[in-house]
């Protein structure tokens, strides 16, 4: 069964830029899709990132131009790139993998954009 952890969070200015990394136990070969999600309390888990198997990239109008996914399939990483941030981007950001039939979440990490 493949696990996913994520790391990177923390604390950081508005404007600020931080990267996130979703370390898979195994390949990240064969997924369907990876992406990136992020909750806030009160609100619903919603997708920030997807990137499919063929390397398209999906993101919301929320953070299209400020987000960039990307993954190293050597070291079956996913990353995400966050840059321009706001006060509305913190949440706990969770990395999602999906084979289609089944998935997997990471335990998630948490990021404050506060000045």
């Amino acid at each position: 069964q493949v696990q996913l952890v994520e790391s990177g969070g923390g604390l950081v200015q508005p404007g600020g830029s931080l990267t996130l990394s979703c370390a898979a136990s195994g390949s990240i070969l064969g997924m369907n899709s990876m992406g990136w999600y992020r909750q806030t309390p009160g609100k619903q888990r919603v997708l920030v990132a997807s990137i499919l198997s063929s390397g398209r990239k999906i993101y919301p109008d929320s953070v299209k131009g400020r987000f960039t996914i990307s993954r190293d399939n050597a070291k079956s990483t996913v990353y995400l790139q966050m840059a321009s941030l706001k006060p509305e981007d913190t949440a706990v950001y969770y990395c999602n993998a999906n084979w289609g039939l089944r998935e997997v979440w990471g335990q998630g990490t948490l990021v404050t954009v506060s000045s």
